[in-house]
């Protein structure tokens, strides 16, 4: 790492923000912007692209500014896990329902870490998957089925 990059942290945060954001930016360019009032279809995706990108750029900055510790150990496997598990989740959401795809995505996840505990996780992903049918299904009124035909529903 160069001498000039005092927080290598803040550096690579900054990078990978500037990257998301500009390429949602230049995505964003093939529709049409729409105005304030009536937002067209990169409305949305340029304002949070360029806010991100700012962000972006304001951690590289930092980066140059402010002392800080080095990137630490990369967690692979952690990281695949949680992936698989967003994946899982989306794959499951049309088959089994909105149910076992939160308890699925929740366990799975929280084995990642290092201070999993089956307790403390099946009680958050029973109150995630509760509030979850509470507010998308009930309240919002969302087509997702809470269980799904794969569960004979």
């Amino acid at each position: 790492m160069p001498s000039f990059i005092r927080h290598p942290k803040d550096f690579w945060t900054g990078i990978i923000f500037l990257f998301i954001g500009l390429a949602a930016i230049i995505i964003g360019r093939d529709y049409p912007m729409g105005s304030a009032g009536r937002m067209g279809p990169a409305y949305f995706p340029t304002v949070l692209g360029g806010l991100l990108a700012l962000i972006g750029l304001i951690g590289v900055i930092r980066s140059f500014l402010h002392d800080g510790e080095a990137v630490g150990k990369f967690y692979i496997k952690e990281i695949i896990l949680i992936l698989l598990a967003v994946l899982l989740f989306g794959f499951l959401m049309r088959g089994a329902g909105l149910v076992p795809a939160a308890l699925v995505l929740v366990l799975m996840s929280a084995y990642a870490s290092p201070k999993f505990t089956w307790r403390a996780s099946i009680l958050l992903a029973v109150g995630l998957a509760v509030f979850a049918v509470v507010l998308f299904v009930k309240l919002l009124g969302l087509p997702m089925p809470i269980l799904g035909p794969w569960l004979g529903f």
